[in-house]
């Protein structure tokens, strides 16, 4: 499904922000990428979107099911956006429009797509409403986003991101900004989802226990490379780069001793970054 290879990205003539990277994502199959602020995921995952400014400069190859994403103009890459490939973002306030209806915002990605019909549309947006969790899809297809709580606007925001059925989805912290209660139930529905639309996902984030729960393969990026790469239980059970080690042993509580400092992720690189 996804294929890339050595990818660096670099803005203006700063030294590369993610650099030789390279990636395989098969159909299906669910990656997660875990590393520290700063570290490229999030670089990577717009590079393949198509959504880095102007002065990025994007060499390498990514390709999305054999098409070349690197060079394409914006007008062709926004053919393949909302539809082969979506994103879900980290923070759906600022993902959705406030002056638009979640029904709204929902069918624009549908009628872009897939049929302009103002009453179809309507039915494929309130189907997928109550696929990603919603007892009452009709009112939530009516309501403003400032008129829903933040678990309830993430699944809007990945009700829009997956009612094309894409073959990609990228998943960019979905759950930071969520109480454990709300995230588990976000989680579970995009498992849920994802599932019954068979797509491949790469999922960004910082909390190791949710990309455990979500992915199957891991890698671990520092610096704009990655420096980790294998199964989930792989790198949580067997880490063999002292990062991975790392960021695996400050999330452990059941390696902590009462009384003592808390490991941090400099202790395990031997060295202050």
């Amino acid at each position: 499904m996804l294929t890339i290879r050595d990818l660096t990205i670099a803005f203006g003539r700063r030294a590369p922000v993610v650099r030789g990277l390279n990636l395989d994502l098969a159909d299906g199959q669910r990656l997660g990428i875990i590393g520290e602020s700063g570290s490229g995921k999030t670089v990577t995952a717009l590079a393949i979107m198509g959504l880095l400014p102007d002065y990025a400069r994007v060499t390498g190859s990514i390709r999305l099911d054999g098409t070349e994403l690197v060079g394409r103009s914006d007008r062709e890459l926004s053919r393949l956006r909302g539809d082969r490939l979506s994103m879900v973002f980290q923070e759906p306030m600022t993902a959705l429009d406030p002056t638009m209806t979640a029904g709204r915002q929902v069918a624009e990605a549908f009628r872009l797509h897939r049929d302009r019909d103002a009453g179809r549309a309507r039915t494929a947006v309130t189907q997928m409403l109550a696929a990603v969790g919603f007892d009452d899809p009709e009112r939530i297809a009516d309501s403003f986003p400032h008129q829903l709580s933040g678990g309830q606007r993430q699944r809007v925001v990945t009700a829009m991101a997956l009612i094309n059925r894409p073959g990609l989805v990228i998943c960019d912290e979905p759950t930071t900004a969520l109480d454990v209660t709300v995230q588990a139930t976000v989680l579970r529905v995009l498992d849920e989802v994802l599932d019954a639309v068979g797509a491949s996902c790469l999922f960004i984030s910082h909390d190791l226990a949710v990309v455990s729960q979500l992915c199957s393969q891991l890698v671990v990026m520092l610096d704009g490379e990655i420096v980790e790469a294998g199964t989930t239980d792989q790198v949580f059970h067997r880490p063999v780069h002292p990062y991975a080690a790392g960021l695996v042993a400050t999330a452990r509580l059941d390696v902590l001793v009462p009384g003592t400092r808390l490991p941090t992720v400099a202790d395990f690189l031997g060295r202050t970054r």
